[in-house]
């Protein structure tokens, strides 16, 4: 199946969409007794283990979400093992743990996913570093420490995967995400599919934040031929999927490229009694997979041309961020620990000083090896002292919101949320829109990753940006066509890619949601 087939991502997309009449029509229920293990074990591997006293960082957790990109040429810090370890442990690692009183244990991760099912593994492909030996790694988060598949340095297998990506011909390290797709289709079902890039784009929020902190080279690279990928790290294409890789770092000699690599095929502990297939996610998969080199670079090669924006037709209220110099102070280090998904909102509002600072610092960009993804954030406000309730779309090019249509959407909120009461106590919803049709004409079938999990980034960093300044947030699901019609007609034939709510949690708590 070819990647240029873009008639393979909207039929997963149409055929995935929430409504009222899909919710009925195909109730799920949860089967509580196949619910799979949260990690990916392999009982034969010795661990090694990371080093758990890590240096803790003195950047603000806002300077480091919005920090523009370092490039590589100004990498200050050569990535160790314990550099290493802090990136691991703040993007995918456990920051906490419950017991609930039937002895059961719920661990917290450093990043939101979807039903706390954390199905997104990290593997680190490097060479020799400080500390660590070359090789190729799955990352452990259960006893934090890298499990080596493949020993010596193949950081040459992914030059030759990526088409020779300038920032991985460079890079001493590269991590990979990679979904185990049962580990959320238990809950999520075939949509499963959208959640392997909202969280891998929630991760890596987590996880260029920090980069950004200890000054270290980062680049988002989405092109790459999955088939060798998968191979690399000894994947089982039925049931795994590589999504994206991470160069970090720069090093001045080039690394060639290297033939692929022998199979591999390493023992795992079963995730649980019984798996449903969900033979969508893996159609969507192989339609948005790149086949040869050539056809990499032929993919990262030009950008999107998405249609003009309309010239403003209404009230423009220019942002009004918080001075760079005023709190909080909070490092990065210390907001990752404590963030979590807020359950419940409390009606009292946000300033527009501390929206302003969320949208500012979550805008900045990303460096992609694809380039800029036409992703538009509209809101609805329900409570933001300075600004009239009301529907509003985010104008990037003058950093601006402009009124679409002023009155109280509470309950259009809630009700676009899939009918829960966060979306509607929640000061302001924040949709990431994005018009797919340019995108997939320009990147073919893979354009659907790209849209998801750029706007999930975006997601990410308004999750870490909103805590940062002591306030709540969590990521929704909504009905999808009824969120571009509510936007409509400035959002016509947009698609909603993500859903993040901010607000004042009830009584200042906000803890995991496990049922986001």
């Amino acid at each position: 199946m070819s990647n240029r087939d873009v008639a393979a991502a909207w039929r997963y997309h149409d055929s995935t969409k929430h409504s009222t009449a899909s919710l009925r029509a195909h109730p799920h229920y949860l089967d509580w007794d196949i619910k799979p293990l949260p990690f990916k074990i392999y009982p034969r591997l010795e661990p090694t283990a990371l080093p758990r006293e890590l240096s803790p960082s003195s950047v603000r957790a806002l300077d480091a979400v919005g920090r523009p990109p370092i490039s590589p040429g100004d990498s200050l810090h050569p990535l160790d093992v314990t550099g290493l370890a802090r990136l691991l442990h703040f993007s995918a690692g456990i920051t906490r743990k419950k017991v609930y009183p039937d002895g059961q244990e719920h661990y917290f991760r450093a990043a939101a996913c979807t039903g706390a099912l954390y199905h997104i593994d990290l593997y680190v492909i490097c060479g020799d570093l400080d500390g660590l030996a070359a090789g190729v790694y799955q990352f452990g988060p259960h006893d934090f420490s890298l499990y080596r598949l493949r020993a010596g340095d193949h950081r040459g297998v992914l030059v030759d995967a990526t088409g020779a990506a300038p920032s991985v011909v460079h890079a001493p390290t590269i991590i990979a995400c990679v979904s185990t797709y049962w580990r959320n289709a238990w809950k999520y079902q075939a949509r499963a599919y959208r959640h392997c890039f909202w969280d891998s784009g929630t991760l890596l929020a987590n996880l260029l934040a920090v980069a950004a902190a200890d000054e270290v080279a980062s680049q988002v690279v989405a092109g790459f031929v999955d088939e060798t990928v998968g191979a690399l790290l000894g994947l089982d294409p039925q049931r795994e999927g590589p999504l994206a890789l991470v160069a970090l770092g720069y090093q001045q000699d080039a690394i060639p490229p290297s033939p692929p690599v022998p199979a591999i095929t390493l023992e795992t502990l079963p995730l649980s009694s019984d798996e449903v297939d969900y033979p969508a996610i893996r159609e969507m998969q192989a339609a948005s997979s790149l086949q040869t080199p050539e056809e990499v670079r032929a993919w990262r090669d030009g950008t999107v041309s998405p249609p003009s924006q309309p010239a403003p037709a209404g009230q423009m209220i220019a942002l009004r961020p918080l001075a760079d110099t005023a709190p909080p102070a909070e490092t990065i280090d210390s907001v990752i620990t404590r963030r979590g998904s807020s359950r419940q909102f409390a009606h009292t509002p946000i300033t527009f000083e501390q929206l302003s600072t969320i949208m500012r610092s979550a805008t900045r960009g990303v460096a992609t090896d694809y380039g800029v993804v036409p992703i538009d954030l509209y809101l609805i406000v329900n409570a933001v002292e300075g600004l009239a309730t009301g529907a509003y779309v985010y104008r990037h090019d003058t950093e601006a919101l402009e009124l679409l249509r002023a009155g109280n959407y509470r309950r259009e909120a809630g009700y676009l949320g899939l009918g829960q009461d966060l979306p509607a106590d929640a000061s302001v919803n924040i949709y990431m829109l994005c018009d797919l049709e340019p995108v997939l004409k320009r990147f073919g079938s893979r354009g659907y990753r790209v849209g998801q999990l750029d706007a999930a980034v975006t997601g990410g960093k308004l999750y870490l940006a909103a805590y940062a300044l002591r306030l709540g947030a969590t990521g929704l699901t909504f009905f999808d066509d009824d969120v571009t019609e509510f936007f409509s007609p400035h959002a016509a034939g947009k698609s909603v890619m993500f859903l993040m709510a901010v607000g004042k949690g009830r009584g200042n708590k906000a803890i995991i949601d496990e049922h986001r």
